[in-house]
């Protein structure tokens, strides 16, 4: 059914075609027996893809990557469709709208899309009442969903400052996610890589170690990286995570690279996703878990549009696997195919 209808999507704006499936699908989750046809047509139970990470149970290792649903909006819809767990967010302190549009452009050649999106999101305090209701009213056979949250700072916040945000949407969001994402490695909000550098991360993530427990409960918080780190840099990720404790890593972010991109949008300015980084994430991935011995988790995202695809990510060492750009390109029965792949080996 997708491929019929992803040559009608791809001919409007990327940005409006999100907001207009996503709606659609509340639509038909919402009416009688949608939920239980999407669950038919896409999603897949099996004891076997069971997997705990940093503690928490996953019923399956694909998940939906941040940026998708950024407002906690569609969870339901995505648990109906197979995902293992999702990530909402980039979520921030305050509502901003994020950069001017258009600010999404689709390179079907390259089967890639560039975003600079800007962390558009309704704030903080909307996104957690977002998902405390979702809690409250988790329909039958999503219990098992995992929920993370991916946290950044807001654009009008100087670096220097930037620790107060990140609390901020970490206390706000501590009862009502499974774990949490500090996101400092998107390109579209002016500054933020800058926060990668050790001094400044340390600091952030220090912070919130130290305010990671509220009636003995913790929560697993994941670093999020850009592909386009150096070797040192990386060494200097590893270090970071050792010290700091912190549970895991994400590899990764978009890539601000365009070799060899042949779209007619590959100028725009804004980070690349899918195909043209399925090589480099994965090359992340390795020499991180490679450099720190496999001594923390790795959640490996970037370029996935297969089931072989995911299978590098994992026999790279990763963990866990995220979708975003390939979902688009390639539907919902990526997941199952990735799925049935991970069963067959």
């Amino acid at each position: 059914m997708y491929s019929l209808l992803k040559p009608l999507l791809f001919q409007f704006d990327p940005e409006k075609v999100h907001y207009f499936v996503t709606r659609n699908l509340r639509r038909v989750n919402n009416f009688p027996g949608g939920a239980a046809l999407s669950r038919a047509a896409w999603d897949m139970k099996d004891l076997r893809l069971e997997k705990e990470v940093f503690g928490l149970k996953f019923i399956n290792p694909v998940g939906l990557a941040a940026g998708f649903d950024k407002n906690g909006e569609v969870i339901s819809e995505m648990a109906n469709l197979g995902f293992g767990f999702v990530e909402v967010g980039t979520v921030t302190p305050l509502p901003q709208p994020g950069n001017p549009k258009p600010r999404m452009f689709r390179l079907p050649p390259d089967e890639a899309l560039i975003n600079r999106m800007g962390f558009n999101n309704l704030g903080v305090d909307v996104v957690a009442a977002r998902l405390a209701a979702y809690r409250k009213n988790r329909p039958k056979g999503q219990e098992g969903v995992i929920i993370g949250g991916n946290i950044g700072k807001n654009k009008v916040t100087p670096n220097e400052d930037a620790v107060s945000d990140y609390i901020k949407c970490f206390d706000r969001l501590f009862d009502v996610v499974d774990y949490f994402v500090v996101n400092v490695s998107s390109p579209n909000t002016p500054g933020l890589r800058a926060l990668q550098e050790k001094e400044p991360l340390m600091h952030i993530l220090n912070t919130l170690q130290q305010r990671n427990n509220k009636n003995g409960i913790s929560r697993p918080i994941l670093l999020k990286i850009a592909p386009d780190l150096t070797d040192d840099q990386l060494n200097d990720i590893v270090e970071i995570v050792t010290e700091t404790k912190i549970a895991g890593v994400i590899a990764t972010n978009t890539t601000i690279s365009r070799d060899g991109l042949t779209g007619k949008y590959k100028g725009e300015a804004g980070g690349l996703s899918g195909k043209p980084l399925t090589k480099r994430s994965t090359e992340v991935i390795a020499y991180l878990h490679k450099k720190s011995n496999g001594a923390f988790p790795i959640i490996g995202v970037g370029g996935i549009h297969s089931a072989d695809d995911a299978m590098e990510k994992l026999n790279a060492g990763a963990s866990l696997v995220q979708l975003y750009t390939g979902f688009i390109y390639e539907g919902p029965g990526l997941i199952k195919r990735i799925n049935k792949k991970i069963l067959s080996v």
